[in-house]
């Protein structure tokens, strides 16, 4: 399995592929402290959200899960996340099953901070190598950045 983790700003990065039980280990490795899971239990994975958060502890890595589907995407779990990326000891590596939802979140999260637009963060995300071709996501991207 490839292990692509894309470095997005000196704290953050996303990494494109689903976990596996040595993928913690090389998180650690890699000089991450933290770990940020979005995807839901009910979609396949690799290993479930409980034993990521014991092979986190196991690489003494914080660990904080937020199970993201398009059915509930809402602002406040955006806040949430971005609340985490502040507080949680960096560098993070945030992922989902591809990358699509954590480039998303983490997108947003620096498309707010630089105060861009929804359409600029769009632009740099699919110039640095992320797909938007879920267009429910893709609207709630740039509606909640032009609204922060």
């Amino acid at each position: 399995m490839e292990m692509n983790i894309k470095k997005i700003t000196d704290n953050i990065s996303v990494a494109t592929f689903d976990p596996n039980e040595n993928s913690f280990k090389t998180f650690a490795d890699k000089g991450f402290k933290s770990v940020i899971n979005l995807q839901t239990e009910d979609e396949e994975q690799n290993v479930s959200s409980k034993k990521e958060e014991t092979l986190a502890n196991d690489n003494s890595l914080n660990y904080k899960h937020f199970g993201v589907s398009k059915d509930n995407l809402s602002q406040s779990m955006v806040d949430n996340f971005r609340q985490e990326l502040e507080s949680l000891p960096t560098p993070i590596v945030v992922h989902c099953k591809s990358g699509k939802r954590s480039g998303a979140f983490v997108m947003m999260h620096i498309g707010c901070q630089k105060n861009m637009s929804g359409e600029e963060v769009i632009e740099q995300a699919e110039n640095m190598g992320f797909e938007c071709d879920v267009p429910e996501l893709e609207q709630f991207l740039k509606k909640y950045v032009n609204e922060h």
